[in-house]
């Protein structure tokens, strides 16, 4: 069973297109043009192209290429801003919305054409949100599922909060979990395919694998192949094996 899957994009469109073109190349490499490609969230906020990023995903399902889009918590923060100014995620401070800088909030709207939204009365830069930012876009956001099974692997933004059965993990989990994930050596039973923790490089620690190499940070966009619980990063000159820590 094979896989295709790709970090965090952050509205890099440039790095989104040029991973689809890698693997564009492993399926002509290894036959197989119907394997899904799993999009493992937060393709909004700090790059300059969230919109492109959305139209682009949201365009290639409608024409019916095998893709799957799972929500990040910054695509889950993006759509609930659009439904309610006020709403505030239990992860971040009160204080904190997302619009904050550190979020990026600000830059997925002036890809939309709504400048300077730091800068603005809040009610203002919603009502301009709704006004700009196409309804198909956000109910494609918020449509997003949480994660995907496909074999012995399991796909999720963030993470899953170990010992907790599959169907009791919760929502807020799946999108923001750090610890106790990421410091936890147990086999979960599935190798879990994550993102959400921005690291230097792809790396493989036996029961997860994490993908999210700082895209959004001017790092590069990882893709990788998946077969059974093998998995190999995708380069120039092609496959490249993620040997386990």
């Amino acid at each position: 069973m094979r896989s295709y899957a790709i970090g965090d994009i952050h509205g890099q469109i440039d790095l989104l297109e040029r991973a689809h073109q890698l693997i564009a190349k492993d399926r002509d490499f290894c036959g197989d043009h119907e394997a899904p490609v799993v999009h493992l969230g937060d393709l909004v906020d700090r790059g300059p192209d969230s919109a492109g990023v959305v139209r682009y995903l949201r365009d290639g399902i409608a024409a019916g290429h095998p893709w799957e889009v799972l929500q990040g918590n910054h695509d889950r923060l993006f759509h609930r801003f659009m439904a309610d100014p006020d709403w505030r995620d239990t992860a971040l401070r009160p204080d904190v919305d997302w619009l904050h800088a550190a979020l990026g909030g600000a830059e997925t709207l002036m890809s939309y054409g709504i400048p300077d939204a730091r800068a603005r009365p809040l009610r203002r830069v919603h009502d301009m949100a709704r006004e700009q930012v196409p309804r198909e876009d956000v109910a494609f956001l918020a449509a997003r599922p949480l994660t995907l099974m496909r074999g012995e692997v399991l796909f999720v933004h963030a993470g899953i909060r170990p010992g907790v059965p599959l169907e009791a993990q919760t929502e807020q989990d799946l999108v923001w979990i750090r610890e106790p994930f990421l410091s936890d050596t147990r086999d979960h039973g599935l190798l879990i395919i994550h993102g959400h923790t921005a690291i230097p490089e792809p790396t493989h620690y036996r029961n997860r694998v994490n993908i999210d190499s700082r895209a959004a940070y001017g790092g590069p966009l990882t893709v990788i192949v998946v077969e059974k619980r093998q998995v190999w990063a995708l380069t120039e000159t092609g496959r490249e094996p993620l040997t386990p820590l």
